[in-house]
Formats: structure tokens, sequence, C-alpha cells
């Protein structure tokens, strides 16, 4: 179908989310080394500070289901940007290490409630027919995100401003906090959402607006009723039982997979990676804005093509692409090569990742849970994600400091255990609606 203006407009302000995600998630990247001379951190030390905002992502991922079922998915979006904002200029500001933890946790915080709410909300307004391309747009804005964070990094690297610098690097994004925040006005609250508060009548004019496949909007009430079938299941049903198994089973690996694959360790220490194959810091930052554009041209590839290839094939060429470039970055750092092989192999992993697991991670999780418990189960893949990924990101500069190869040995292993899973487990979803879904994972 035709995508319509107010459904689009509605897609990329929510997915607005994604991109402060990314950006928060890849600008401390560029700033490790002065955090270390600035707060005197130990290796130790340097990956919980990083981890830090990764705690409160846990958190943020867990707490912020039930939130969005009572309030409602764009009130949730509205506190999330302040948490951004609040993030952004108190790093920026930070007078000791206790005050940056605090304000990285902080944006940890809204980095967890958006990756829950963001692809959430644009899957409960889209259409099936579009939705693979429309949720994949937050990860889209992800990994813009992730890119303006190295260009931003090594646009104010390039101004040598001195001890200043990283302040500088946290603060730019209190200027698109503040622009998601006042976007947020011009979007509905998800129609899903309003007919499980019974207020069907304003649900009857977002369908009109957004849109239907079949351009029958009471039917599509009718079907949404009939999947949260009210009179016999409560939205304060217990969501962790056998009846919800399959989906909560299959949320949690692909959050797993998509973490043990190594991406945030990529993600959080691109500039240091280099550094330690031995680039110098301006070259080190500058191979980062060609990793993070690499990201986002094979995201858009991606995105063009969800719909019409669907998740499992996506994930197939990414799992092959992940083994093939990490047992390269492996053998890259075990003889010592480094250089132009460790950059190319890095390469082929984030475009193997963009194409596959980043593209399908959060539209997948957006898809598999029945709409009474859809908030709480994004919230589990994202909490899976995120605790994943804290497990990663600490970890990781202690391991590559005495031998960088075994890291990403390890990661290529888990890579071939995803691979398994795909073509043994993972169910295609593309084109189905989710009241569909719901009916084939045989939940009634």
């Amino acid at each position: 179908m035709k995508l319509n203006a107010f459904l689009l407009r509605s897609t990329l302000v929510a997915a607005l989310g994604g991109l402060l995600f990314g950006f928060d998630t890849a600008v401390i990247s560029g700033t490790t080394e002065w955090l270390k001379r600035e707060f005197a951190l130990t290796e130790f030390k340097l990956g919980f500070t990083v981890s830090s905002a990764l705690i409160g992502t846990i958190l943020g991922s867990l707490l912020v289901g039930r939130p969005a079922d009572r309030f409602g998915r764009r009130s949730v979006l509205f506190v999330l940007s302040w948490l951004f904002l609040a993030s952004a200029l108190g790093c920026a500001l930070a007078w000791n290490w206790a005050a940056f933890l605090t304000f990285r946790f902080l944006g940890g915080l809204a980095v967890g409630g958006a990756s829950v709410v963001s692809p959430m909300y644009i899957a409960e307004i889209s259409p099936a027919s579009a939705r693979g391309r429309l949720v994949a747009i937050t990860q889209f804005n992800i990994v813009l995100g992730i890119l303006l964070a190295y260009l931003s990094n090594y646009t104010i690297g390039l101004l040598h401003l001195g001890e200043t610098e990283c302040r500088w690097m946290f603060g730019v994004m209190a200027a698109p906090s503040l622009l998601f925040f006042l976007l947020l006005f011009a979007v509905p609250q998800s129609p899903r959402w309003l007919i499980a508060r019974g207020r069907d009548g304003e649900a009857r004019e977002v369908l009109a607006r957004c849109g239907t496949d079949s351009g029958d909007v009471e039917g599509e009430v009718r079907a949404i009723r009939e999947s949260l079938d009210l009179e016999h299941h409560s939205l304060e049903e217990p969501f962790l039982c056998r009846k919800y198994l399959k989906p909560i089973l299959l949320a949690i690996a692909i959050a797993a997979f998509n973490q043990l694959s190594g991406i945030n360790a990529l993600i959080y220490y691109t500039a240091y990676i280099f550094k330690l194959a031995g680039a110098g810091a301006e070259s080190a930052l500058l191979q980062s804005v060609i990793i993070g554009f690499t990201n986002l041209v094979f995201t858009m590839a991606a995105l063009t093509v969800i719909d019409r290839f669907g998740r499992r094939r996506l994930m197939l060429i990414g799992s092959i692409g992940y083994i093939v470039s990490l047992s390269a970055a492996t053998w890259a750092f075990y003889t010592g090569v480094g250089g132009s092989l460790l950059l190319a192999s890095l390469l082929v992993f984030i475009a193997s990742h963009a194409f596959g697991q980043g593209a399908v991670i959060w539209v997948f999780i957006s898809e598999v849970f029945p709409n009474r418990v859809r908030a709480r189960g994004q919230a589990l893949g994202s909490f899976t994600h995120w605790i994943m990924a804290a497990a990663i990101s600490w970890t990781f500069p202690m391991i590559a400091a005495q031998a960088g190869w075994m890291a990403f040995g390890f990661y290529a292993l888990c890579c071939v255990g995803q691979l398994l899973w795909v073509l043994f487990v993972m169910p295609e979803t593309k084109g189905i609606s989710l009241e569909e879904i719901q009916r084939k994972m045989g939940i009634e």
C-alpha cells in the first residue's frame, strides 16, 4: 500500500527516539582516552564507566513496559525526551566522576525506554504490508545517530578545543533532544493502546488517518478487540507463563545473539580498537566515521527489502557475513597484521550487522507478542539485549588489552550459534498482521 503523509510523519517522529538512542550509545567512543585522563580511570573503571549507561538502559528497558501500558506509548516518549536532554547537559557539565556516571545512567534509562517504546509504537500504527520497513526506520535512525555521533566527535576533534573538547561531544545532543520533545505534540496515541483502554472512537480516527491494508477501519477495530479478548484476559494478567513461552524464547534468543556478535564492543570502542591496532588519534576517529557510514548505507539497503525478502533471509545473510568478518578480525589481531585487513573485516562486520540483525531485531520483537502483552514482551527483549550489551561492553577492554583476537574469536563462535538458530527455529513474520501472528503462535 502507498504510505500516507500522516503515517510517515508519525513514524519519523517516533523514530527520533532511535536517533537519540544511537547518538547516546556511540558518542562515548571518542572520549575514552579523555575519560581515563580526566577521572584517573583504570581499564576496569573505564569499562564500568562505559557500562554505566547500560545499567540505566537495562533498568529503563525493564521498567518502561507497564508505564507504556498505563499512560500510553506517546506519553512515555515525552518523558524519554527529557531524560535525553538532562543526560546531554549533565555529561557536558559533569564536575566529577560520580556526576558523570549519574548523568550517563539517566541517558541509559532513556535509551532503554526508547528501544522498547519507539519500535512498539511504530508497529502499532503501521499496516502489516509496510510494518517491516516502517519499524526498521527506528534502526535506520539508530545508525544515523551513531554516524552523527562519530561525525560530531571527529569534527569537534578537528577544532582542538583542549580539555573542553569531549564535554562538547556530549553536550551537542541537547539540541535533537529538545526537538524530539516538541515534535511529539504532532503524533497520536497508538490505536491499539486506545482500544485496550476502551477509547474506540479515538482509535478509529487514528486508523483512518494512518491507513489499513484492507481499507476497512471497522474490521481492523474488531480484529484488534478480538486479539485483546479482554472478557477472558486482563491487561494485568501474568506475562511469564507457558502461554507466552514461544514468543518469550524467540525475543530472548534474537536479543542475546545480537549482542553476542560483539556489535556494542565495536560501537562503544571503535576508536579504541583502531588505536590498539596502531592507528593515531585522528585516524581512529576518521575510521570510526567510515564504520558509521557503512552501517547507515547497509541499514538503508535492508530497509528497502525487509518486507520483500523477509526477516529470516536478512538474518541468514547477516549471520554468514558475521562469521566471515569476525574470523578475519580474529586473524588480523592474532597475527598482528592490523591496518587495512582489520578495517576491511570490521566494515564487512558492520555491513552484515546492518543488513541482518540490526534491521531485524526491533521489527521482530515488536511483532511476535500479542497486543495485550506487547509492551512487556518488548521490554523483555530489550532487557535481554541491554544486559548482554553491558556484559560485552564491560569485559571487552579488559580482554582486548590482553589479547584482542580472543574477543573476536568468541564473537565469531557465537555467530555460528545464531546461524543455526535462524536455520532451524526462527519463524517468518513478513506481511502478516499482528493479530494473525498471534494466532500462528497458537496464542488464544
